[in-house]
C-alpha cells in the first residue's frame, strides 16, 4: 500500500499567508517562507502554494516568493495561481516548483492540461478543482470560487485525467475552513472513477478527519491549512496517530 501523504497549504494573498472559511473572511496566518520551512522540518510530505487572487486579479504568481520558499524547504513543492501558458509553467519550475497546479485557466481552456503534460510530463500537472454541491450536482467554480461554471465535478475530473493530469486537488467549497471533516462521499466517488492520485482539501479540523478521509474518502493525500498554521494539529503527532490507526504514512 502506498503511503498516504500529508500536505500543508499556503494560501497567498498580497504576498502573505491567509486563511478563510468557505473561501471568504480571510485572515492573516503568517509569513509564507517561515511557514514553509517549518512544515518541511515538521515532516509534511508536500507543500502547496496557491496564489488565491492571481486569476481573479488577472496577474501572474509571485515568482520571487516562490523562489524564496523553494530555497527553504526540502519537500515536493506545488505552485498554483495565475498560470495560463507554458511560459508560466517554465518560469515557476525554474523558480523551484516541482509541480504546477492549474484551475481556472484549465476550465477556460482544457487544452492547457495536454500542453503541460506533453511538454513537462503528467507528474508536473496538478489539476485543482474548487466545487460545491448545487441542486444540479457538484459544480466547478472559477477565480477562487467566485464564478460558477456549467462543468460538473466528476465529468470534468475524468476529462482532466484523460488529457494528462497527474493528480487532482479537489477542494469542497462547502467544507473549506469549517473544520467538520472532508467531503468523503464525493472523494470516494472520485477515487472510484479515476486512476490518478486525489488530494483532498477542505474540512480538516481534527486528527479523526484525516483518518476518515483516507479510510472513507479513499484519498491519496490530505491537504490542510489553518489547523497547521495555528498549531491546532501538529504534523508529527498526526502521523503518529494515523500509524496507530493502521494507515501507512511516512514518518
Amino acid at each position: 500500500m502506498l503511503a498516504k501523504r500529508i500536505v500543508s497549504c499556503l494560501d497567498i494573498k498580497d504576498g502573505q499567508t491567509v486563511k478563510g472559511t468557505n473561501f471568504v473572511n480571510l485572515r492573516q496566518a503568517g509569513d509564507p517562507v517561515e511557514l514553509g520551512r517549518a512544515y518541511s522540518e515538521q515532516g509534511a510530505d508536500e507543500l502547496v502554494f496557491l496564489d488565491i487572487t492571481a486569476s481573479h486579479e488577472g496577474r501572474k504568481t509571485f515568482t520571487e516568493l516562490v523562489r524564496r520558499i523553494a530555497a527553504n524547504i526540502s519537500i515536493p513543492f506545488t505552485v498554483g495561481g495565475g498560470i495560463h501558458e507554458l511560459q508560466d509553467v517554465d518560469r515557476l519550475l525554474n523558480a523551484g516548483a516541482d509541480k504546477i497546479s492549474v484551475n481556472s485557466s484549465a476550465l477556460r481552456r482544457p487544452q492547457l492540461i495536454d500542453e503541460i503534460a506533453k511538454n513537462f510530463g503528467s507528474q508536473v500537472c496538478v489539476v485543482a478543482v474548487d466545487a460545491r454541491q448545487t441542486p444540479e450536482g457538484w459544480k466547478c467554480y472559477l477565480n477562487g470560487g467566485r464564478v460558477e461554471t456549467d462543468r460538473e465535478l466528476f465529468e470534468w475530473t475524468r476529462e482532466a485525467q484523460q488529457r494528462g493530469a497527474g493528480e487532482i486537488l479537489f477542494t469542497s467549497m462547502d467544507h473549506d475552513g469549517v473544520k467538520e471533516g472532508y467531503a468523503n462521499e464525493a472523494l470516494a466517488t472520485l477515487s472510484g472513477q479515476l486512476t490518478i492520485p486525489i488530494i483532498a482539501s477542505g474540512g480538516a479540523g481534527s486528527r479523526e478527519h484525516f483518518r476518515d478521509v483516507f479510510l472513507e474518502g479513499r484519498a491519496d493525500a490530505a491537504l490542510a491549512a489553518s489547523v497547521f498554521h495555528f498549531g491546532e494539529i501538529k504534523i508529527p503527532e498526526l502521523k503518529s496517530y494515523l500509524c496507530d490507526q493502521g494507515i501507512s504514512v511516512r514518518i
